[in-house]
């Protein structure tokens, strides 16, 4: 039996559910549902059964997730695979085809489980049933299998996809007939009447052979410059960057479009048990487990005399009261709040998209900044001063480096820190201080096996992160 490689596609930076998912830290990494994060769900789902062959995964991302994606698979115990690092995001089709060309030549037998790593799959044990079954339509036919979601609604969110019959009880795959765009209610209405339509969930399983040969016969214009991009990767502290010179040349479009539309080999297994992309707060809602009244609370909130509504708190420290609400959604951050219709869920974007041209930081960036050797999040900023609380975690450090417009004040108040001023090398132990001089070369290491936690005064002209100058980096960062 071929191995079945399961391939996380980790790039996205989804707005449909601002304020918590933004640019620098999209949903796929936050504790939506329960204390983990999606990627985490998906890379403990994507393990497979006991007696099943499945590799580790191969991750597809970008620079600035790589660190965020090896610290959350670390966190959950799994060892990932290769991590290919797309120099910009173009979309799922050229990076399934990297994955497919990579797999190719480690082991050409391979299968691909190809998989978004922002959905909700909660019952792993069916969802492995149905990835043993699409396998029996490769091995027979040669398929390319995608998953499709038994409809329990009309819904308008997602795209379709038309059997050429209706599915039996068994869940055998079924020939595709065709794709079908995202329809207006009353369409959505009769294809679910119909019950030979599916969603499409966006999760392919294939042979690596198979695959490669469905691009070079639909999607030719991708294939040298993806390959070209595989062929002069580099490795990096673990990662495998794809060429970015080659990736440039590589055309921004979905394998839907590019292959899956226009391939004659397809067939789709049924799923019914339980599945969500997480697109919109409304989804949110409904995985929340809301009570009789479709009251879904998450942190520190109260709600009086609601119906229909999703309150959260994303801070401890900071109490949401609801009183009288119907089909809101209100979501409190400690530097933004969303208050919306559960009507409008579907255009969140659009705030997003408005925030952006008056200029609002909160658009795109979370107050914590998340970093390869921790995080860290402003405090209070005023004209010539910042605080922030900086978070190192065990045996991480900072780059080497100094600054032409501002002196530090450190104060460690969790752990011990090493510290580094130009010549000068010591420890610094909770409720001790030090004090870095403008222009001097420094560095903090978190020597322990604890968390190390200080808080950092900056006093001068210019405050801005963009004033370093990096010595040496052992996360390699330009």
């Amino acid at each position: 039996m071929s191995n079945i490689y399961p391939v996380i596609l980790c790039g996205g930076s989804g707005t449909r559910l601002w304020p918590l998912s933004r640019k620098s830290y999209p949903k796929q990494f936050v504790p939506l549902i329960g204390e983990t994060s999606l990627l985490q769900d998906c890379a403990e789902r994507m393990r497979g059964p006991s007696d099943a062959p499945y590799a580790k995964p191969l991750i597809l991302t970008n620079e600035a997730f790589r660190f965020i994606v090896t610290e959350q698979l670390t966190a959950i115990g799994v060892s990932p695979g290769p991590i290919l690092i797309e120099p910009e995001g173009r979309n799922t089709a050229p990076a399934v085809l990297a994955a497919a060309m990579y797999l190719s030549e480690k082991d050409p037998d391979a299968i691909m489980l190809v998989a978004p790593s922002d959905h909700v799959v909660p019952d792993k044990s069916a969802f492995h049933d149905a990835v043993a079954r699409g396998s029996q339509a490769i091995a027979q036919r040669g398929d390319l299998v995608t998953f499709g979601i038994t409809p329990d609604r009309p819904e308008t969110g997602y795209g379709y996809l038309k059997l050429r019959h209706a599915p039996d009880q068994t869940g055998t795959a079924v020939p595709l007939d065709r794709f079908v765009e995202k329809p207006d209610l009353d369409r959505a209405k009769s294809m679910v009447a119909d019950q030979s339509y599916l969603w499409n969930s966006g999760i392919f399983l294939f042979a690596v052979r198979d695959i490669i040969a469905a691009f070079k016969a639909h999607a030719q214009p991708l294939m040298a410059p993806v390959s070209a991009a595989v062929a002069k990767a580099e490795a990096d502290l673990g990662f495998l960057r794809l060429d970015p010179a080659a990736w440039s040349d590589v055309d921004d479009i979905s394998i839907d479009y590019a292959v899956m539309e226009k391939a004659d080999n397809l067939s789709v297994v049924p799923y019914a048990a339980g599945w969500s992309d997480v697109g919109s707060w409304s989804a949110v809602q409904e995985l929340s487990h809301p009570d009789a009244n479709g009251v879904a609370e998450t942190g520190e909130v109260t709600t009086i005399d609601c119906s229909n509504v999703l309150v959260r708190s994303e801070s401890p420290a900071q109490e949401v009261v609801a009183m009288g609400l119907e089909n809101v959604i209100a979501v409190a951050m400690p530097d933004a709040v969303l208050v919306a219709s559960m009507d409008k869920a579907q255009d969140v974007k659009q705030a997003v998209t408005a925030l952006k041209a008056k200029g609002a930081k909160q658009a795109e960036s979370l107050p914590v900044d998340h970093r390869p050797w921790g995080w860290f999040e402003s405090l209070v900023v005023g004209e010539r001063f910042q605080v922030k609380r900086i978070h190192v975690h065990p045996g991480a450090s900072l780059s080497l480096q100094s600054h032409h417009h501002r002196s530090e004040h450190w104060i460690v108040v969790e752990g011990t820190a090493k510290v580094t001023i130009d010549d000068d090398v010591r420890l610094v132990s909770e409720n001790q201080s030090v004090y870095i001089p403008l222009g001097a070369v420094h560095r903090m290491e978190n020597p322990g096996k604890v968390p190390m936690v200080l808080i950092e005064v900056q006093t001068g002209t210019y405050l801005g992160e963009d004033d370093i100058i990096r010595y040496e980096d052992i996360y390699a960062r330009k």
